[in-house]
């Protein structure tokens, strides 16, 4: 498995994960009062099927906890990714 890190990158509103420094991905959102509605989610084609997208949408959540922020999934694989893990919905809403 490649060594992943995610940031936020809040000058082209996105959160972008690297894979073993190359990057791999990102998820785009819109940020408004106490909200952050995810709208489209990218995985380069070298990486996918490893799991590269669940990590980014993991992490983009984590932080949107942490932040106190509610979640409005537009993109349909950051939904997905919510309804298959239900501990994250609590930041629907």
């Amino acid at each position: 498995m490649a060594t992943t890190e995610v940031t936020d990158n809040t000058e082209l509103h996105r959160f972008e994960i690297t894979a073993d420094g190359e990057p791999a991905g990102y998820a785009e959102y819109v940020l408004t009062d106490g909200r952050i509605e995810f709208t489209h989610t990218v995985v380069d084609d070298a990486f996918e099927g490893k799991g590269i997208g669940g990590t980014l949408v993991k992490e983009a959540l984590h932080q949107a906890r942490e932040r106190g922020l509610k979640v409005t999934p537009t993109c349909e694989f950051v939904k997905s990714y919510i309804e298959r893990h239900p501990d994250y919905a609590d930041l629907l809403g």
